[in-house]
């Protein structure tokens, strides 16, 4: 979704001036009144120095925004039962293209009798801080997410990586011997024949015919070799120049459950901190996409006292153009707004004054020149957010 912040001068009538906005783009989008409250100004030198911070966290509050939109994006893909995103991007229990559309300021939280300096710090502070709790919960549940994603490898990947609790009994062990000690090494399929002929002299000191196939799966076979503990890191050694993978391994009896139980703490630990995280996102994504339309209201307010001087009066609206009617909406705002100053207003009322098709011709391309501006004659400001994330 996009949509323009708009502000002109409303010459002592703000409802006609908005009537007359709505009823030039009837046919290209749709116009709501953008309600912006009074503010206590101060001097103009401070609302200068104002603007360029509210362009700053502008920026700042959209990222944060559309960090918090990923995370819920995220989370419902990796738990579908949660529906679709668009039903948790809410701004005050509204979807947020409602809540633009029918915007008040929020005067409990940030009241109008304080300057404008103390809203947007206010603002600001608010965000900062949602901003820095997101971060360290997303790290921490990451953290969860990779280390059981770790264990989980190790449960159902091939032979040369998985876990083997389970898979090596107690039989195909030499247990408590001072001299011998039992290695399990996985074999590609295809290198059955190599390791049969091989193993034995791979190194000195291998018991002779004492590999056994355990285990089996769609690229490896494990099997056990017993030898003498000395040549142990030798044997491993000429085993992996081989392509052979020695694997590590203790038998313990009790390792199987505690791999269980390791397995299922962590799987708890992740589940838990997804659904904070999950919570915490909704939450806070109303939190900042609400302060971020806060701030655009304060951005109209400031940028229309310096363009259109004091008193404040002006008429702001949101307008939301139809698919592929932008630059019409543009067109026609710049043209019944080009009186107002500026390059673009001077190619219009040039053209309006000059009927000559040379000039036309030239003052077209002129002004499709400054079309590639992001400045207009009158306040305006963007906002464009992906609601349909997927």
């Amino acid at each position: 979704m996009k949509y323009l912040f708009v502000s002109v001068p409303a010459l002592g009538n703000k409802q006609n001036t908005f009537l007359n906005i709505r009823g030039k783009l009837s046919e290209y989008a749709l116009t709501y009144a953008f309600n912006v409250p009074e503010f206590k100004i101060g001097t103009l030198d401070a609302l200068v120095l104002l603007s360029d911070d509210l362009a700053k966290y502008d920026t700042a509050f959209e990222q944060t925004v559309n960090k918090l939109a990923d995370i819920l994006a995220n989370l419902i893909k990796t738990d579908s039962t949660n529906g679709h995103v668009r039903e948790y991007m809410l701004a005050n229990d509204k979807p947020v293209e409602e809540y633009i559309s029918t915007f008040q300021w929020n005067t409990m939280k940030y009241r109008t009798d304080k300057s404008l300096q103390e809203i947007t710090t206010t603002l600001n502070q608010e965000v900062t801080s949602i901003d820095n709790v997101m971060k360290s919960k997303l790290n921490s549940y990451t953290q969860s997410k990779n280390s059981l994603q770790a264990l989980q490898r190790k449960e159902t990947g091939n032979l040369s990586a998985k876990n083997l609790n389970g898979i090596v009994k107690k039989e195909h062990c030499v247990l408590n011997s001072e001299y011998l000690v039992t290695l399990f090494v996985a074999v590609p399929k295809s290198a059955y024949k190599q390791w049969l002929n091989k193993y034995e002299t791979l190194t000195a000191m291998i018991v002779p015919r004492s590999s056994v196939k355990i285990a089996e799966d769609d690229e490896y076979g494990l099997f056990s070799v017993t030898l003498f503990q000395r040549v142990a890191e030798e044997f491993a050694h000429k085993a992996r120049e081989e392509r052979f993978v020695v694997r590590e391994f203790k038998f313990d009896e009790d390792a199987l459950q505690s791999q269980k139980r390791e397995l299922s703490e962590a799987e708890a630990v992740e589940k838990e901190q997804q659904l904070e995280l999950f919570r915490l996102s909704r939450t806070n994504f109303g939190e900042v996409f609400a302060s971020w339309i806060h701030l655009k209201a304060l951005r109209v307010f400031v940028e229309s006292v310096l363009r259109y001087g004091l008193p404040p009066d002006f008429t702001a609206v949101t307008v939301a153009a139809k698919p592929k009617y932008e630059e019409k909406v543009d067109g026609v705002l710049v043209a019944q707004y080009g009186r107002l100053g500026g390059v673009h207003g001077q190619a219009y009322a040039k053209k309006s004054s000059d009927d000559s098709g040379q000039n036309d011709e030239i003052l077209d391309h002129d002004l499709q020149t400054v079309n590639d501006s992001s400045y207009r004659p009158y306040v305006q400001f963007q906002l464009e957010f992906d609601s349909e994330r997927t």
